[in-house]
């Protein structure tokens, strides 16, 4: 079984890769560019493992520069994780990049998929495509990004829609909600939050603390996403993926006072332009499709990556 990872030395492509090759059938070619706000360090010690594994190969390439035929022939499924995350820098002159790595390499992906005969395509979308709702959020809600990231992920999605009713490329979408755990990128939040508490240093927390957000830890995450695969009846689905537990930011700074026994220093700033202040995931269709159960509490979640930032900085 081939399978063909996009983003594969990212925090959750690295960590799909790795729960894939647990299947003995399985062989993975993964993709990377190294772009983004993940750092080159981080994005070898994610794919290190990987590259030890005999059933993985690795091209640090761009989605737009490879020459797609080799890589494609016989390939089952396509788990595409790459692009341009974040909300808050998406804004002005880089919305360039995130058109390029966001919609450009997407539609380039998909137009090298017409001819081959793949089983799924599975395409990582996010909670930002939504908006500001209220309540719990289903996949029938109507989408109102508030941010050009969300424009662009949401535009993928377009364009997984068409190709499949053009060229009848067997495309999935997952929405996430605010995955985190070890390997999370440096510029997300509970990375900053330890760090920072770690080196004594501020915590800057845009707006009031009070916005909750749905929290998926990255092993739920990972297996929802790896579900997807042999998943039934899945072919034109899109379902969100969040988490086991909603909270709150103070409510998270709180908790990891306690983990790490030390008083938080806080730095309160404007709230960020383009950021909704709730998410909360309904996970229904996934429990139904995917057999989806998060598990992980948000305080054992927490421990968790502490751990692996203590290991990541030492």
């Amino acid at each position: 079984m081939k399978i063909v990872v996009t983003g594969a030395a990212g925090f959750i492509g690295s960590n799909l890769c790795l729960e894939l090759l647990k299947n003995p059938s399985v062989h993975i070619i993964g993709v990377d560019a190294y772009i983004g706000p993940t750092t080159k360090k981080q994005k070898d010690e994610n794919i290190q493992k990987l590259l030890k594994h005999p059933r993985f190969t690795f091209k640090q390439t761009s989605i737009l520069d490879v020459n797609w035929e080799p890589i494609l022939n016989g390939t089952d499924y396509i788990y595409h994780l790459a692009g341009i995350p974040g909300v808050r820098s998406s804004w002005g002159a880089e919305f360039q990049q995130y058109v390029k790595h966001n919609i450009t390499a997407t539609q380039r992906l998909l137009e090298a998929c017409k001819s081959v005969h793949l089983k799924k395509f599975i395409y990582s979308s996010t909670s930002s495509v939504y908006g500001e709702k209220e309540g719990k959020v289903s996949e029938k809600s109507i989408p109102e990004p508030l941010s050009p990231y969300g424009i662009t992920k949401l535009t993928g999605e377009h364009l997984c829609h068409v190709y499949r009713e053009s060229f009848n490329i067997p495309t999935v979408i997952l929405r996430y909600f605010t995955v985190y755990g070890p390997k999370q990128r440096s510029d997300m939040a509970f990375h900053r939050f330890i760090k920072s508490m770690l080196d004594d240093e501020f915590i800057t927390i845009y707006g009031d603390g009070r916005q909750t957000r749905d929290f998926t830890f990255i092993s739920d995450c990972v297996q929802a996403t790896a579900a997807v695969k042999e998943a039934k009846n899945v072919i034109g689905e899109t379902i969100n993926i969040g988490g086991k537990e909603r909270s709150s930011v103070l409510e998270v700074i709180t908790i990891l006072e306690e983990l790490l026994g030390k008083k938080a220093k806080v730095n309160f700033v404007s709230q960020a332009i383009g950021e909704p202040k709730h998410t909360w995931a309904d996970i229904s269709k996934a429990e139904n499709l995917l057999d989806y159960t998060p598990s992980t509490q948000l305080r054992t979640g927490l421990e968790n990556e502490i751990f692996y930032i203590k290991e990541l900085y030492q």
